[in-house]
């Protein structure tokens, strides 16, 4: 995704990361502004991109994203921390449904700069679907450098599996 942003440096914000885990995808990006808006919508029309989720204050009009049949998907949570119990019952919602749905779809998920909130999200799907916290880490980190401070490395070291990506034994959404 290269949406040109006119306020920043483009240099100071890290390259979109397509995150792949057995039949999900994911793309970790940084929050468009009322300027990049367009490009962005663009960009993830291009990928046949659904559903943004968006974890940060909003910075653009979701509408503009809805009028071109993109979702936007609101859960917000404090900068630097780690997801609230009722943001991940959520986001494993929106993956079950998207991902039976659409084995391989792509969901992109950002919050300001795509380093800490919306890493953190996908690890909680990677490590949902099988995925090693260390593993899971580790190949963000290797797309999105940078990416997940301490205080959320630790809440994905103590987090524990509770299966939301299966149903009645089987797999729901993942192969």
């Amino acid at each position: 995704m290269r949406y040109h942003d006119n306020t920043m440096a483009s240099s100071n914000k890290p390259p979109p990361a397509e995150i792949e885990y057995k039949n999900m995808k994911f793309l970790i990006v940084n929050n468009p502004d009322k300027h990049t808006v367009e490009s962005f919508i663009q960009e993830l029309k291009n990928r046949g991109i659904k559903y943004v989720v968006r974890v940060c204050e909003p910075t653009y009009d979701a509408n503009k994203l809805a009028k071109e049949g993109i979702q936007v998907l609101d859960l917000p949570f404090d900068d630097g921390g780690p997801p609230t119990t009722d943001i991940i019952g959520q986001w494993f919602d929106l993956l079950r449904s998207n991902f039976a749905e659409i084995p391989g779809c792509c969901i992109a998920v950002h919050c300001v700069a795509g380093l800490g909130r919306a890493p953190v999200l996908v690890a909680l799907a990677l490590m949902e679907a099988g995925m090693s916290y260390s593993d899971a880490v580790q190949l963000i980190r290797q797309k999105r450098r940078g990416a997940i401070n301490a205080r959320q490395l630790d809440f994905l070291e103590k987090y524990r599996s509770k299966k939301r990506l299966k149903m009645n034994g089987e797999k729901c959404c993942i192969q």
